[in-house]
């Protein structure tokens, strides 16, 4: 399972990005899909997550109503929309993929991800 996030870039305090996980090779409607990010000097913490079936989510209490975590299985792409960006949002974020025959479930244990895309810089500016 191949992952490919893009999206990432240099925004100001207040502003909006959205990132891409792609994944080739496969059908991304297979799995469950989550968001994390790692600041420097920081671990690796969970940011959003997404069902199967896409109607399932979770969002670290950090981001929870400025984030949105969306699927377009036709375009095998999952989606982070981040809005009202604050500085301490700064960190690679990385979408990964989860096997799970549930269809609602999520997860925000990284460990549960057996599959990782390789990062995208997120820059906010104060």
């Amino acid at each position: 399972v191949q992952l490919q996030a893009s999206g990432g870039g240099l925004a100001q305090a207040g502003g909006s990005l959205r990132l891409s996980c792609v994944r080739s090779g496969g059908y991304i409607g297979s799995y469950a899909i989550g968001w994390f990010r790692q600041a420097p000097g920081k671990e690796r913490e969970f940011v959003a997550a997404l069902s199967r079936a896409g109607g399932g989510t979770l969002y670290a209490e950090s981001v929870k109503g400025r984030f949105t975590i969306s699927r377009d299985n036709a375009k095998n792409t999952v989606y982070l929309q981040m809005n009202t960006l604050k500085p301490e949002d700064t960190a690679v974020y990385y979408c990964a993929a989860r096997s799970t025959a549930s269809t609602r479930a999520t997860s925000p244990r990284w460990n549960e991800y057996s599959y990782w895309g390789q990062g995208t810089l997120v820059t906010v500016s104060s």
